[in-house]
């Protein structure tokens, strides 16, 4: 059998690549697999072993590097381009009813309308991309520096490593931890004589600041990106065209239902409730 050249086993691993990418992408942004788990792990069994065959290959953004490294002794501060605000409550429909009239003062006859969404209780993240590959994610912090926690946050599999687009963004997203997997956290922490976690947003807290990052990856973490910062080559004019770009692009982001005016806002809010 003729020996593999490196120039067939990059042709195949971009291959193998690309086709564990989209496979990521059905399961774990669109809940919707076209495979089983078993010929998935073949797949990647697959690239794992042409990667060992061929290692100057790797590449930081391949599907194999999500989890690895070696074990931290602290986290590095990471400073932000802008700082990250913390939204301030409303409790009811005038609190509402309000908001919208500091937003027609600021606006002064400007059109508007409003885009309302699930408020996921997790842990607020930047994450930056370099030439489309995920290159850093740090947390909030004190909203102008955070801790780089980039080796964590690959480890969640509805984030992509990789993009189509070879672009500079700057992302912001929130981890958490779905009910059903703290469910099965707490289980098996109980089994081993260990304290349970409090809630899903202490759960999702403490996984991604683990200074061994294969720790996080047994937390099986989730992420849904609600907002674009920045990016290198575009503009976008609306939220709801954010979030169309962000779903192109393979990004999983949150349930969400565009509305004229402050009556619909409530309204959906109120249904929401029921």
């Amino acid at each position: 059998m003729a020996k593999l050249t490196k120039e067939k086993a990059e042709k195949k691993i971009k291959a193998l690549r690309a086709k564990i990418r989209e496979h990521e992408y059905k399961y774990f942004v669109l809940d919707d697999p076209s495979i089983s788990d078993a010929e998935f792990d073949q797949l990647m069994q697959k690239l794992i072993n042409l990667e060992n065959e061929f290692p100057e290959l790797i590449t930081e953004d391949s599907p194999t590097q999500r989890v690895g490294g070696e074990v931290l002794d602290e986290f590095e501060k990471v400073e932000h381009s802008s700082t990250m605000l913390s939204l301030d409550n409303a409790f009811s429909a005038d609190d509402l009813g309000d908001f919208d009239q500091r937003i027609q003062k600021n606006l002064d006859g400007e059109d508007y309308q409003y885009v309302v969404e699930h408020k996921i209780d997790g842990l607020s993240a930047v994450m930056r991309y370099r030439e489309g590959s995920f290159e850093l994610g740090a947390t909030r912090g004190n909203g102008e520096i955070g801790e780089n926690i980039t080796q964590n946050m690959k480890t969640i599999r509805s984030l992509p490593l990789k993009i189509e687009e070879a672009a500079e963004l700057e992302l912001r997203g929130e981890i958490y931890l779905a009910k059903s997997e703290f469910k099965r956290l707490n289980e098996e922490r109980l089994k081993n004589d260990e304290s349970p976690f409090a809630n899903p947003r202490n759960a999702a807290a403490g996984s991604v600041r683990q200074l061994d990052s294969k720790i996080a990856a047994e937390r099986s973490l989730s992420i849904l990106i609600y907002d674009l910062i920045s990016h290198s080559g575009r503009e976008f004019e609306t939220h709801l065209e954010v979030f169309s770009y962000l779903k192109e692009q393979g990004f999983k982001v949150n349930w969400h239902q565009s509305a004229a005016e402050i009556e619909a806002v409530i309204d959906i809010c109120e249904r929401w409730q029921e």
